[in-house]
């Protein structure tokens, strides 16, 4: 994240997009920040390389270790920061979604959270699964341990949607809610390689 760091070019792996050292390698090898704060970190996804315009898939990372869902230090504020981010790319609030992968369905053992599409039919199989209502967005990890508990969990994802009443929808599950909810993919454009990069923000 930081390119002043001695050797950055040559020890970063996927440097950020607007430094020298990512000038001739593909989006999958470049890190794009959209925006910072002393916190938190949301960043694009690799999975939007080589998408058409309009996909959208961001990942919010604390600058803290914590491992995922199951760690105790998990922050509150990363869904309000996520939630913030998510507006800047879909201005369509119906249809953010952000989730939180239970620790079976992840690829790092990192908490991140996913911005990204529902789908159409995203709210009709929510009944099936644990749900409850958050005014605020620092409740979203308290009232989903009361869901998992309830539900015997001791494993589990996290996804955070608007309900049409202007509250918020907590889901959780045993399964991944990026899979189970959200456009997490798209059709690759042919011969696509990068993407324009995003001009990263401050945090409000």
């Amino acid at each position: 994240m930081d390119p002043q760091v001695a050797d950055y070019c040559t020890t970063c792996l996927s440097p950020r997009v607007e430094t020298r050292c990512a000038a001739n390698r593909g989006c999958r090898e470049t890190t794009e920040v959209w925006a910072e704060s002393p916190e938190f970190v949301a960043i694009r996804d690799r999975k939007m390389c080589g998408c058409p315009d309009g996909f959208v898939h961001g990942l919010v990372i604390p600058r803290q270790r914590i491992t995922g869902v199951e760690d105790p230090k998990r922050p509150d504020g990363i869904w309000a920061f996520a939630w913030n981010e998510a507006r800047r790319h879909i201005p369509e609030e119906p249809a953010i979604a952000l989730a939180v992968n239970p620790a079976l369905a992840r690829s790092q053992n990192q908490l991140h959270v996913h911005i990204i599409r529902l789908r159409d039919n995203a709210r009709a199989a929510f009944p099936s699964a644990a749900t409850a209502h958050v005014q605020d967005l620092s409740a979203v990890w308290s009232k989903a341990s009361l869901l998992a508990r309830a539900r015997r969990l001791s494993d589990y994802g996290v996804l955070v949607a608007r309900d049409p009443r202007g509250d918020f929808l907590v889901v959780v599950g045993d399964t991944s809610p990026e899979h189970d909810y959200s456009l997490e993919r798209c059709a690759p454009v042919a011969g696509a390689t990068s993407r324009r990069p995003t001009p990263p923000v401050p945090a409000e």
